[in-house]
């Protein structure tokens, strides 16, 4: 592993790329679909992709030139105009797809990337790699910059914001059209530590899909015939280290602490704070297995 770059007590969000990730940078694969492929593929791979690994799939053409994106907002926005099935079967990605598609070099500041996503609100770049290809930069990848962070900042001081909500008798069309109402992509269920996400509804609609050919209507659907997924409540005051930590062994990171929820784009905001500066102490220490690609990501 290459020495730091950076000077000492630099915040994170003057670092650039390639001085935050060093040899990490482009570990991260991207996950493509040709732009010629239907919609009902394109959900199949957001259920397997979502969260886990990359939180949008990217549309490139037969010269494997990337062209857009296509994430769990841009398929349900279109869903919700035409929740059928011949939607799924008929519609081609690049019909589909978010066209504005990020490509950021190893020099661009974590200040500047944040710039870019906040007004696009879509977290999610890819960076040329060595293989003459493209590698994925996500907020979920943020979280490797949170462990190796020094800071004094811990779960309890975060800013909280309002967790939106749903009831068990609503359908699917009613929490989608309260998803973009709020401009989130997970509503809990009234008391409860339940939540449903966009890549839960596609997961149900892909189902539907699969085995139940007698629905067309896929937004009908009552919300209490669909498998939620249950957040992980957090009971100690935790660091920001052990807060990004957590989340990055989970396959999809949300956690809540009483009245705060946290998901990787919250950890993408804290960490443009002045006070947070990468650590020099973490990188001597034993590393960290990505759970995805088996390799050391981050050196604790």
């Amino acid at each position: 592993m290459r020495p730091w770059k950076y000077p000492v007590n630099s915040p994170i969000s003057e670092l650039t790329l390639e001085q935050l990730f060093l040899d990490n940078l482009t570990d991260t694969p991207c996950v493509y679909l040709n732009q010629e492929r239907e919609v009902c593929v394109a959900t199949e791979m957001c259920v397997q992709h979502i969260e886990s690994s990359v939180d949008s799939i990217v549309i490139r053409d037969d010269n494997h030139k990337p062209l857009g994106i296509v994430g769990g907002y841009d398929l349900l926005k279109y869903i919700l105009k035409n929740p059928t099935r011949d939607f799924q079967y008929d519609t081609k990605v690049k019909d589909v797809m978010h066209k504005d598609l990020l490509i950021v070099e190893k020099d661009m500041t974590f200040q500047k990337l944040m710039e870019k996503w906040s007004a696009s609100r879509r977290a999610f770049a890819i960076i040329p790699n060595k293989f003459q290809g493209y590698s994925a930069i996500s907020a979920r990848k943020m979280l490797e910059v949170g462990i190796k962070s020094k800071t004094n900042i811990s779960i309890s001081s975060m800013p909280k914001k309002k967790i939106i909500t749903f009831q068990p008798d609503e359908s699917l069309r009613e929490i989608v059209d309260s998803m973009f109402e709020h401009k989130t992509r997970k509503l809990l269920l009234e008391y409860s530590n339940q939540f449903i996400s966009d890549r839960v509804i596609l997961k149900e609609i892909s189902k539907l899909l699969k085995f139940q050919p007698d629905v067309d209507n896929f937004l009908d659907i009552p919300v209490n015939h669909v498998e939620l997924e249950d957040m992980t409540v957090i009971l100690d005051d935790l660091s920001l280290n052990e807060i990004c930590l957590k989340m990055y062994n989970m396959d999809h990171p949300y956690i809540i602490y009483k009245d705060i929820s946290v998901t990787p784009w919250d950890i993408c905001n804290v960490l443009m704070s002045e006070k947070i500066t990468p650590s020099y102490e973490l990188e001597s220490s034993a590393g960290i297995v990505c759970p995805h690609c088996g390799k050391n990501v981050v050196n604790l």
